[in-house]
């Protein structure tokens, strides 16, 4: 395809959308179907019009899946309640880190016993596929800042924090594939792919989100008094904290999340944001303090609430770009009943076995689990994990089954998940 061509269709996937928004709300669908769908119809599974390969492309969509992945895992950390409790997360954190440790175990358990493949792909496979997806589960996640559902809230702060916890998975099964240094015994990994890089990232994100907080809080509240281009701002946010991150050797990811997080719960605090019933500061930001002092009443402006908007933008544009070249990843040579058993593995048994062992000892209830242990959308995020392996130097063959597997999984769950998340939820929320 030419450039031209490109324009085209591009344009006019961006108008359909568009003016479909209503129809597309109403028919149990999402976009991400509908784009898969046109990039399978174009890409080499039926005309062919335009391919991607992953491995010879694997440098571009790194850098544009990890792009995706930033603006959304920011996205999520601002729309996140706040404050952070003990009470509050302790059930995504499970979900985070233990279901998805479990899930990792799984999946490379399944790979070696009924693929066997060695035990280093089996444990990169499952940290590319366990972690749940940020761009493309946004029918299930956080919908504005200050949503205190308590599924929406499970999955997306869920979906924030697997995309690094799932990183120290992907170092260790490179390091057994001889591709990473993990130490004797493993003592490096844990020492620097799990711990410091963990708790760095964190830290980082945190600090670094709390103070632009403060900074736009002094420049727009203190004589003379300044306007801040919030969407320049928030990027900016995005970039420091990934470079700072990756500068240290810390999960990028995971810091991006946790900046939007202090971002956003800074601001509430400086303005003296009213909490509601259970503790969560309201977003309301006309019954703050702050809005009750100014003269007019007027509601003061965040960085976070004003470039959410720009950023959800962002993450439509980015998920119609990528979803539509997954299509064109996929062929027809690709289907195995291999893939397709991995993926109802996953879907079937692993994400919800997973989701009830995490999830036991809290308060959520069994209904609750078992919605959350069927909504594990997978998506933009393994393809960037897929295509982070791809360029650490994966053997060809093997780069070429695990991007099968990955691909199909994907697809798999774009269909499944997607035809069945409206219907699910609006049971859900009316029993």
């Amino acid at each position: 395809m030419t450039t031209a061509h490109w324009f085209l269709l591009i344009g006019v996937l961006m108008l359909a959308r568009g003016l479909a928004a209503t129809a597309i709300t109403r028919l149990p669908v999402s976009s991400a179907m509908f784009y898969l769908t046109v990039g399978l119809v174009l890409g080499p599974t039926f005309f062919h019009i335009f391919t991607f390969d992953p491995l010879k492309q694997s440098s571009t969509l790194e850098v544009a899946t990890e792009i995706a992945v930033l603006i959304s895992l920011f996205s999520a950390g601002v729309k996140m309640p706040v404050p952070v409790t003990i009470k509050r997360w302790a059930a995504p954190v499970r979900l985070a880190w233990v279901s998805m440790t479990i899930t990792v175990f799984m999946v490379a358990a399944f790979c070696y016993f009924a693929f066997h493949l060695p035990l280093g792909a089996g444990i990169l496979l499952g940290g590319i596929l366990a972690p749940t997806d940020p761009v493309l589960a946004t029918d299930v996640q956080i919908r504005r800042a200050g949503d205190s559902d308590e599924l929406r809230c499970m999955l997306t702060c869920e979906a924030g924090m697997n995309d690094g916890s799932a990183f120290p998975f992907v170092m260790l099964g490179l390091g057994m594939l001889g591709l990473h240094e993990i130490g004797s015994f493993g003592k490096t990994w844990m020492l620097v792919d799990v711990v410091w890089a963990t708790i760095g990232a964190i830290l980082i994100g945190v600090v670094s989100g709390a103070a632009l907080a403060r900074v736009g809080w002094m420049l727009r509240c203190t004589d003379p008094k300044h306007d801040v281009l919030d969407d320049l701002v928030g990027l900016g946010l995005i970039a420091v904290v990934y470079g700072l991150c990756v500068s240290f050797k810390t999960w990028g990811f995971l810091g991006v999340f946790f900046a939007g997080v202090a971002l956003r719960h800074t601001e509430l605090v400086l303005a003296g944001a009213p909490r509601d019933k259970t503790g969560i500061l309201e977003s309301d930001m006309s019954k703050s303090d702050a809005a009750k002092e100014d003269p007019e009443h007027h509601a003061p402006l965040t960085v976070s609430a004003e470039a959410l908007v720009f950023k959800e933008h962002l993450e439509r544009l980015s998920e119609l770009m990528l979803v539509l070249l997954v299509g064109g990843m996929i062929y027809l040579g690709q289907w195995s009943w291999r893939a397709v058993g991995l993926a109802a593995f996953l879907f079937f048994v692993a994400r919800p076995l997973s989701v009830f062992i995490g999830l036991a000892g809290t308060q959520t209830s069994l209904r609750l689990r078992a919605i959350t242990g069927w909504f594990g959308v997978r998506g933009i995020g393994s393809v960037y994990y897929l295509m982070y392996a791809i360029q650490h130097g994966l053997p060809e063959n093997l780069a070429r089954e695990m991007a099968s597997l990955t691909l199909t999984a994907i697809m798999l769950s774009v269909y499944i998940h997607g035809i069945s998340t409206k219907p699910i939820l609006a049971r859900f929320w009316r029993d």
